[in-house]
């Protein structure tokens, strides 16, 4: 007696398989400053095996860094992190106490990407991978999802506003908002990134397992700084609160299988500011490395 095939159950497979070729793959990328060349490291692995993502969400370092995968220029954040380590103009109290930014932002943002290390805005436009970066709306609290697809000055001012520290950096108006960095009101973006439909998601960390945010002790600070935006004031004072949240967030859909988690193995060993080039090649090593450890089962999670 010959069997025959289940057309019903054969076709549902198919279904099943077809409808998994279609989710959308993400790549959500969190701050934390220079603990950022970690996930730069990670990042240019990717860049290097020709994984692409649908969509990258970054937020603060994240951003900043993660835009050279949308302009397919791995090496990029390294290079000239290193190469202006000492620079002044870059980075310094000085840029702080003139223009009201540590990172000082004309240089930072318009000088080095179209003087000294080429942003290819060709590349980042003709990418068709969406790029989002997230900041805080001062005004409100709220996290911005800023969806950016042209390489202008603007955009710059985008991935810039995104990366603002509060203390460290003034209040950037951009398109009628007052933005600073996105850190602040949505840390670890996956919920949103799931929400708008990326339902297969890396994501890169920048604290390892076990790492549980506490209160902001420079709030006393905070507050004077921030004193004419309450809602702003709000949301650094619940940050800790919304973070902690944020990882059972990351742990559940880790262990659901949506979401891909690569974090380090111990706390990076750099602060949120460096001048060392050595440190800063040290922590992207290490990310390289994690990257090259991770890529073959990035690969099998996008397929």
């Amino acid at each position: 007696m010959s069997l025959k095939p289940v057309p019903s159950v054969i076709g549902k497979k198919s279904e099943m398989e077809e409808e998994r070729c279609k989710m959308k793959k993400g790549l959500v990328l969190e701050g934390g400053a220079m603990r950022g060349l970690f996930t730069a490291g990670i990042i240019d692995v990717m860049m290097e095996h020709g994984v692409e993502p649908n969509g990258l969400i970054g937020v603060s370092a994240g951003a900043a860094f993660g835009c050279n995968y949308k302009s397919r220029q791995p090496g990029r954040a390294l290079r000239y992190n290193k190469r202006f380590a000492k620079d002044k103009r870059y980075c310094s109290w000085q840029s702080w106490w003139k223009t009201g930014d540590l990172y000082n932002a004309e240089f930072g943002y318009h000088v080095i990407p179209t003087q000294y290390d080429i942003f290819d805005d060709k590349a980042f436009e003709a990418n068709p991978m969406a790029f989002y970066a997230v900041c805080t709306d001062v005004e409100t609290g709220n996290a911005v999802y800023k969806q950016l697809t042209e390489a202008t000055p603007l955009t710059y001012d985008w991935i810039r506003a995104s990366a603002s520290m509060p203390l460290a950096s003034k209040v950037v108006e951009l398109e009628g908002m007052k933005v600073l960095d996105g850190g602040v009101a949505d840390s670890i973006p996956l919920e949103y990134f799931e929400s708008i439909g990326y339902k297969k998601n890396v994501v890169i960390l920048t604290q390892p397992d076990g790492y549980v945010k506490e209160h902001n002790k420079l709030m006393p600070l905070m507050r004077i700084a921030l004193r004419k935006y309450p809602k702003m004031i709000e949301a650094m004072d619940k940050r800790h609160l919304m973070y902690n949240k944020q990882l059972v967030y990351v742990y559940e859909a880790e262990k659901a299988g949506r979401a891909l988690v690569i974090r380090p193995e111990k706390s990076l060993p750099i602060g949120h500011i460096s001048h060392d080039p050595e440190e800063m090649q040290h922590v992207y090593d290490i990310g390289h490395e994690t990257g090259k450890r991770y890529i073959e089962a990035i690969k099998c999670f996008y397929e």
